[in-house]
């Protein structure tokens, strides 16, 4: 029922019924809402009910496009435009492939064999780190 009010709007309506009701009248206030609410709660399952007795099987018929236009609510444009675009590929341009793949982020296959796999030594305490001159 507080699919579409959250959290922060019910603390405010529940402030601003302390200052227009006041602290004494609020509970009674709380509870007559909560009757009302469970009223018509038990009001809608029973119609609900009713109408799939007297319909029989014809009521599914009716129920399957309300549960389409639900779906539609979670509807995510964006995902629908990518899976459109790119096939349903999740990873379409290959960034999660980049990191420790076969293939480098130029697109060239990435070096195999132990000098590919070795790691560059670390430098000692005090020592200088080496120069390229053609880098800088």
């Amino acid at each position: 029922m507080f699919d579409s009010v959250g959290w922060g709007e019910i603390l405010v309506l529940i402030v601003a019924g302390l200052f227009i009701l006041g602290p004494e009248r609020l509970p009674e206030a709380a509870a007559w809402l909560g009757r009302n609410v469970r009223k018509v709660r038990e009001f809608a399952n029973g119609a609900r009910q009713q109408l799939k007795e007297e319909m029989g099987s014809d009521f599914e018929q009716f129920q399957k496009p309300l549960e389409d236009l639900r779906q539609l609510r979670n509807f995510d444009p964006r995902r629908a435009v990518t899976q459109h675009l790119f096939d349903g590929d999740p990873d379409p341009l290959g960034i999660n492939g980049l990191s420790g793949g076969s293939t480098k982020p130029n697109g060239y296959p990435a070096a195999t064999g132990p000098a590919a796999k070795a790691e560059p030594e670390t430098l000692k305490p005090g020592e200088k780190p080496p120069v390229d001159p053609d880098a800088t």
